[in-house]
């Protein structure tokens, strides 16, 4: 193991190993942020730059906006017949007849509108000096990739990033938990590519055509998703950036919180949930 991911308490309401993220909802007054003075994000954003001041050698700290998609198609279906029939089931087919859930879902209406609602979140704590991100991440998967858009991709007034993050670096570690359900099953990257283009979306080096992880008769198994969530901060680490978002999906950003020592936390569809993050090197691996 080359670095040991820590996370840094204290600073949100989700921060609690206790937290239930159905009832904190999914954007919360400030993101959580449990200081609620007017000067809030400065004095956050000088105990950032504190940790990383004091840090030895070999230590980083840096802060992540982990976006869940909004509702998908797949996520209407399975609150439609429960999560066991869906399990079972459902998740193995493309379609009810009624509703398409796969592959690769789009948002639905109430989708859209909470990824519209994440935008408007960022937007309110503009004025009082949130840190945006300075890099993003996202899932290869459209849900995704259009609750990116909605919340981020944005001109004028309603611009959140400023221009020169305002792009998103798209990794095929970010995607949601994979096998047997169609829904996590993602669309080629020539179709993807026709989509989401430059320079505002980037697809990591080497992105294979057709999806190569997916399978129709294996479900992935958790340590190696928390593995994958692992090599997602091995990357954003080598980043200068200190404040980064990734736009993922629930069972994602669990492996993360996992391969940080945090328990999982049920974020609701359209959430965002920060965390304060320490990489320190191994030097037994040296």
């Amino acid at each position: 193991m080359s670095a040991i991911y820590t996370t840094i308490p204290g600073f949100f309401v989700q921060d609690d190993p206790e937290a239930v993220g159905s009832a904190i909802g999914a954007l919360p007054p400030r993101f959580g942020l449990l200081d609620d003075s007017p000067n809030r994000w400065v004095a956050f954003k000088a105990k950032i730059d504190e940790l990383n001041a004091r840090a030895p050698e070999g230590t980083a700290y840096k802060v992540f906006w982990l976006g869940r998609h909004g509702q998908g198609y797949h996520n209407l279906a399975e609150a439609k017949y429960g999560t066991e029939t869906w399990d079972d089931y459902w998740a193995k087919l493309n379609n009810d007849g009624e509703t398409v859930w796969g592959p690769d879902p789009l948002l639905t209406h109430l989708g859209e509108t909470q990824a519209e609602e994440a935008h408007n979140a960022w937007r309110k704590e503009l004025p009082h000096g949130v840190p945006v991100p300075q890099k993003c991440f996202a899932s290869p998967l459209k849900r995704a990739l259009d609750t990116w858009k909605i919340t981020f991709d944005r001109t004028g007034d309603a611009q959140v990033l400023v221009p020169e993050a305002q792009n998103v670096l798209i990794l095929e570690n970010c995607r949601e938990e994979y096998g047997i359900h169609t829904c996590d099953l993602r669309s080629p990257l020539s179709h993807l590519r026709t989509l989401y283009t430059p320079p505002i979306y980037t697809f990591e080096p080497d992105f294979a055509e057709i999806d190569p992880l997916w399978d129709a008769e294996e479900r992935e198994p958790t340590p190696h998703r928390v593995g994958r969530a692992r090599k997602v901060l091995d990357v954003a680490f080598a980043e200068d950036a200190i404040y980064i978002s990734i736009t993922a999906h629930g069972g994602f950003i669990n492996g993360l919180l996992n391969a940080v020592g945090r328990p999982n936390y049920s974020l609701p569809t359209g959430g965002v949930l920060p965390i304060v993050v320490q990489r320190t090197a191994n030097m037994l691996a040296n």
